[in-house]
């Protein structure tokens, strides 16, 4: 069995964490998601996240800290039509997930995933499923550290409306990659 070790976080770094918050999303924080306007073209689909979580189907998660404002985010999919990835019982699907690139290499977004991670146990999830782009070698790297394995191979093909209600049309060849998350509790 191959043991993945997380890198320890220097003294400067633990400053940091400790003034994270991680909680999850308000409606009030909507347009903050959009991240000075770099992510405005996603603000319908963050509408229709929040409303999927209002009904109990997904959750929103922010890192936030108080000098700057969001500095993480990231999406879960309870349930979906597509039940190897969220099947609304035992499986749950993570998307959407971002830390600030000022941010990054500083146990952010290890200490986002984790608070997923606990919470879903907590709802009684056993699986995280996740995509990562075949590109994003540096992403799936960080989730082979925390313990997924790619499972399947995705084509990467969505679409969404933009702010302006125009269609995006999105190929992204990802990897399907899973955690079994009952054995960290």
């Amino acid at each position: 069995m191959k043991i993945w070790k997380t890198k320890q976080p220097t003294l400067k770094e633990e400053a940091l964490l400790s003034q994270i918050y991680i909680r999850l999303v308000d409606r009030q924080d909507l347009p903050a998601l959009e991240w000075d306007g770099e992510y405005a073209h996603f603000r319908r689909l963050y509408r229709e996240v929040y409303q999927s979580a209002s009904q109990g189907q997904a959750l929103m998660w922010m890192a936030e800290l108080a000098s700057t404002g969001i500095v993480g985010q990231v999406f879960v999919q309870l349930n979906s039509a597509r039940k190897e990835l969220a099947d609304g019982l035992k499986r749950a699907y993570v998307y959407g997930f971002r830390v600030r690139p000022a941010y990054q290499n500083k146990g952010i977004g290890s200490m986002l995933l984790s608070t997923i991670e606990i919470d879903l146990v907590k709802r009684n999830f056993e699986w995280v499923t996740l995509n990562v782009g075949r590109q994003n070698t540096r992403a799936r790297r960080f989730y082979e550290r925390h313990g997924y394995q790619i499972v399947a191979s995705e084509s990467g093909d969505w679409s969404y409306l933009d702010e302006l209600n125009r269609r995006h049309e999105v190929h992204e060849p990802a990897w399907r990659m899973q955690k079994y998350i009952l054995k960290i509790c």
